[in-house]
């Protein structure tokens, strides 16, 4: 974590700067070179932290027209006429073919008017038969993703084969029974199930309800549509009992500062052979949330790693759990660190304590926008090529718009969907190596939410050059899955 107001820490690599890239100069063509957050100290099977550049695609030579000797035979007012019409009429060919182009992509891309996608096969699936007893989606999807949870707070939704809909599930004749099998069917364990709470359903016509008398186990077959909820609330599901800290909420660390254990509980260190290389977010007592480039090629491998949380320093990490699994994002791009996303599963659960908890994950429906102030932590270099810290340290930053990060002076176009940029124009505080996979949180309704995890950026705290993370809350769905399928 670099900061010019930390001076004087001792150093260490810290934060896996895997992403921090040139900008180029021609906006929305190349994708950024890397400087990522290279891990320390760097094994020769690290991916290059070098930067990539594409080839420039020259523009077309200007052939100057030859001048005709006799203009008045071939430049009179009915030529000049034939020509204008024979131009207006090739763009508009050239329009109609671009628009059709981008019609066919779109709708093939985002189901836009053939149902819900899939996800990463591709496919679509019709409204109707999502969630309708039979699997159509190649792997399963339209069936494991039946309820969600909505919003900051835990609103419980089912999706409605008959509305083509999410419906809020009414809380009569609702149990703590289901809101397990619930939180099952979203993706955690049901030894997490933390409490069902209730919310006033705000005036709605439509809910889903609990048929007492079904005798099947899977939730969503259990519910039916209805136009009544005696009570007017509807369920309010909390799977997991995250986003707890024992850093009051009114507490700002602008310069950066030496975390106390307890602050940011879900912080964890991902070591390879005693070394730090990269950070990570507790989701789960099985699961951690990390960046894809912090293990690309030959670190892919779980057995090469350990993660060690409930730290703030490393000379006292003793005790490091084993990986069992490590899953990156299929659609991850290396050079552009588009997706950059990766889950580590554990062979054993994480251990819970007051120092030791999951961050919550962010609910549909929860965008940020800037400039919301978040928090960053890690065991990153406090420094641009420094080393890492020894201790745990944390720093405030700010959301920057997409918009404001893409513009020429800042990242150029290298900021896609799936980034959030977050720190300060003016620099002086930022991520830097060794913090990658780390997380970017937020405070909401009393709890810490993960926004982001340590991506990419230019340098370390370099002005107009803010760092640039992973967008969370696209990949929920992905998460949710994961959890799913590898219990």
């Amino acid at each position: 974590m670099h900061s010019n107001f930390i001076h004087g820490s001792q150093e260490r690599p810290y934060y896996d700067n895997c992403g921090y890239q040139p900008e180029h100069t021609s906006p929305y063509t190349y994708p950024v070179d890397r400087n990522l957050y290279v891990a320390y100290p760097p094994p020769t099977t690290y991916p290059s932290s070098l930067p990539h550049y594409i080839p420039r695609v020259s523009a077309n030579d200007c052939v100057p027209v030859a001048e005709d000797p006799k203009p008045g035979k071939y430049c009179s007012p009915k030529t000049r006429k034939i020509l204008c019409i024979s131009a207006a009429t090739g763009l508009l060919v050239a329009a109609a073919v671009v628009a059709a182009v981008l019609v066919w992509y779109f709708v093939t891309k985002y189901c836009l008017f053939s149902g819900i996608s899939c996800g990463s096969s591709g496919s679509c699936v019709s409204t109707t038969q999502w969630c309708d007893g039979t699997p159509q989606c190649p792997n399963g999807e339209d069936e494991r993703q039946c309820v969600r949870l909505y919003g900051p707070n835990f609103l419980l939704q089912a999706y409605s084969p008959e509305y083509a809909g999410w419906r809020s599930v009414c809380v009569d004749d609702w149990n703590d029974n289901y809101g397990k099998t619930a939180c099952s069917d979203i993706g955690y364990s049901i030894s997490t199930y933390y409490t069902t709470g209730q919310l006033a359903s705000g005036g709605s016509s439509e809910f889903m309800r609990v048929n007492k008398s079904s005798g099947n186990a899977e939730l969503y077959r259990n519910l039916y549509n209805s136009k009544s909820c005696p009570s007017n609330n509807v369920v309010s599901l909390r799977c997991i009992n995250c986003g707890a800290s024992a850093m009051p909420a009114t507490s700002r660390i602008v310069g950066g500062s030496v975390a106390t254990r307890g602050d940011w509980p879900w912080q964890v260190s991902l070591q390879v052979l005693g070394s730090h290389l990269c950070g990570g977010s507790i989701i789960s007592p099985y699961w951690i949330v990390t960046a894809a480039h912090c293990v690309e090629g030959s670190l892919s491998s779980a057995s090469h790693w350990k993660v060690y949380a409930g730290y703030v320093y490393q000379t006292e990490m003793s005790y490091g759990y084993l990986v069992e699994k490590i899953i990156s994002r299929p659609d991850y791009e290396s050079k552009t660190k588009n997706n950059d996303l990766a889950l580590m599963k554990m062979k054993t659960p994480i251990t819970f304590s007051d120092f030791v908890k999951p961050v919550c994950l962010p609910n549909y429906g929860m965008m940020w926008e800037a400039p919301r102030p978040c928090w960053i932590s890690g065991w990153g270099a406090t420094k641009e090529g420094g080393q890492s810290s020894i201790s745990l340290r944390a720093a405030m930053v700010n959301l920057i718009d997409s918009y404001t990060c893409n513009q020429k002076t800042v990242y150029n176009g290298a900021i896609k969907p799936s980034m959030i940029c977050a720190g300060y124009l003016a620099g002086q505080i930022d991520s830097c190596q060794g913090d990658s996979g780390g997380p970017l949180v937020t405070y909401m309704k009393s709890l810490w939410w993960l926004v982001g995890d340590t991506s990419w950026g230019t340098g370390c705290a370099a002005r107009n050059k803010p760092g640039v993370y992973g967008n969370i809350t696209l990949f929920v769905d992905w998460i949710y899955l994961q959890m799913q399928a590898n219990r």
